[in-house]
C-alpha cells in the first residue's frame, strides 16, 4: 500500500469515504503535469461518472480501437475498482497514448498543465462527436451519408464533456458614430485570465470583462457605418458552465527578457465563488474542488502538484504520494506578495463546480 497510503488511511479512519479511493500516480519522467490534472478531473465527480459509464458501455472495443478517451476511462476504472482504498497506480497505457496522440508531450522535457488539459478536454470532444456522427449515420444507413437526414443538415448533439465544461461568452462591439451593438457569442471550456499583483480572481473576473476602446490603428469595421470607426469593447460571459475551469496566466513574455517568466503574484481564490452572468438574473454560485499548483520559479523547469476536495476533506497529489491538508493551508498557494519569496507553490488552474439547481440537473 505505501506509506504515504497507509497514513491517509489512518489519517481518515473511520471517516474515509465508503466507495472512494484516493491513488497516487507514478511519474514517467516528468508527467507530473498529466497527473496534476487527472487528479482533479478524477475528482470532478460529474465528469468521473459519466467516464465510468462510458466505460461500462464501450469496454468490448477491441486494441485498435483505443484512443486518449478509452485509455482515460480505463484509468478511471482501474482506480475506482480497486480492492484497497489507497496506493498507486502505473498510467501507463495512457501517457503512451497521450505521447503517441501529441509529439508535444513525446518527449521528457517540462510540460505546461494547462496546455495538457486544453488538448484532454479537446480531444475527448473531437472523439465524442466522430462516435455520435458515426451512430447517426449507422441509423439513417439507407439514408443520404452526408450528415443531412430529411434533407436537414443534423447538427452534432453536445457531448457529456460539452455539458460539464463548456460555457458561453458574449463579445460586444458598441460603434461610438451610431451606437450599433454587434454581438458575437464563443463557447469556452475554460477561462485564462489575466493577474495583477495582491489581487483576486473577482477582481480577474471584472478586468476580463472590462471595456476596451478601439481606436487609431485597431479601429472596428462598423456594417452600419460601412467604414472603420472608434468603438468600444467587452467580453462577458453569457451562460455558466456546470464546472467552472479558471487557468491564472502566470507565465508571461518578457520582451526585454526575451523569454517567458513566471507571475508569483498573490491570487486569492475563495472557496466558494459567485459568477455574475448576462442570462441569469442572479449570480451563479460555485465551490472549489480542485487546484492545480505550480511549484517552481520559471516556465521551463518546476514540478506540479494538485489539491482536490473529496466528501469535505482536501487532499493533496504529489504524483506516487497522497495526504490529507487542512483547508486553511489552501491560502498558501495563493502566491506572494512580495516578488522575490521563498514559497514557489502558486494556485494555477482552479476547478469549481456550480452549486445551481439547474446546472447540477444537466
Amino acid at each position: 500500500m505505501g506509506v504515504a497510503g497507509s497514513k491517509l488511511e489512518k489519517a481518515l479512519g473511520d471517516h474515509f469515504p465508503e466507495g472512494e479511493r484516493y491513488f497516487g500516480l507514478e511519474n514517467f519522467g516528468n508527467t507530473c503535469y498529466c497527473n496534476s490534472v487527472l487528479q482533479a478531473l478524477y475528482f470532478c465527480v460529474p465528469f468521473r461518472e459519466q467516464l465510468l459509464e462510458y466505460y461500462s458501455n464501450n469496454k468490448s472495443q477491441g486494441e485498435s480501437d483505443e484512443n486518449l478517451l478509452t485509455c482515460l476511462a480505463e484509468l478511471f476504472s482501474q482506480i475506482n475498482s480497486q480492492k484497497k482504498k489507497t496506493g498507486v497506480i502505473a498510467p501507463k497505457r495512457f501517457v503512451q497514448r497521450l505521447r503517441k496522440e501529441n509529439d508535444v508531450f513525446r518527449g521528457y522535457m517540462h510540460q505546461d498543465a494547462h496546455e495538457f488539459l486544453n488538448f484532454l478536454l479537446n480531444q475527448l470532444v473531437d472523439i465524442l462527436e466522430k462516435e455520435c456522427l458515426k451512430a447517426t449515420r449507422e441509423v439513417v444507413s439507407n439514408g443520404p451519408s452526408n450528415g443531412h437526414v430529411n434533407g436537414v443538415k443534423q447538427e452534432l448533439a453536445l457531448t457529456w464533456v460539452h455539458k460539464n465544461f463548456q460555457g458561453i461568452l458574449t463579445n460586444e462591439t458598441r460603434c461610438l458614430r451610431c451606437e450599433t451593438v454587434t454581438a458575437r457569442d464563443e463557447t469556452f471550456l475554460d477561462l485564462s485570465l489575466d493577474i495583477e499583483q495582491n489581487s483576486s480572481i473577482t477582481s480577474c473576473l471584472k478586468n476580463f470583462s472590462s471595456t476596451e476602446t478601439l481606436n487609431a490603428e485597431d479601429k472596428f469595421f462598423c456594417d452600419k457605418c460601412c467604414s472603420l470607426q472608434e468603438a468600444q469593447k467587452r467580453m462577458k460571459i453569457k451562460k455558466s458552465p456546470r464546472i467552472l475551469v479558471i487557468h491564472l496566466k502566470r507565465f508571461k513574455y518578457m520582451e526585454q527578457l526575451n523569454r517567458h517568466k513566471k507571475l508569483s503574484y498573490r491570487v486569492v481564490f475563495p472557496l466558494e465563488l459567485k459568477l455574475s452572468t448576462t442570462l441569469d438574473a442572479g449570480d451563479s454560485e460555485y465551490s472549489l474542488f480542485a487546484v492545480v499548483v505550480h511549484v517552481g520559479t520559471g516556465p521551463n523547469h518546476g514540478h506540479y502538484v494538485s489539491l482536490v476536495k473529496s466528501h469535505n476533506h482536501w487532499l493533496f497529489f504529489d504524483d506516487e504520494n497522497a495526504e490529507m491538508i487542512d483547508e486553511s493551508a489552501i491560502q498558501t498557494f495563493f502566491g506572494s506578495a512580495q516578488e522575490y519569496s521563498s514559497n514557489t507553490d502558486h494556485g494555477y488552474i482552479l476547478f469549481y463546480e456550480s452549486l445551481s439547481a439547474d446546472n447540477k440537473s444537466l
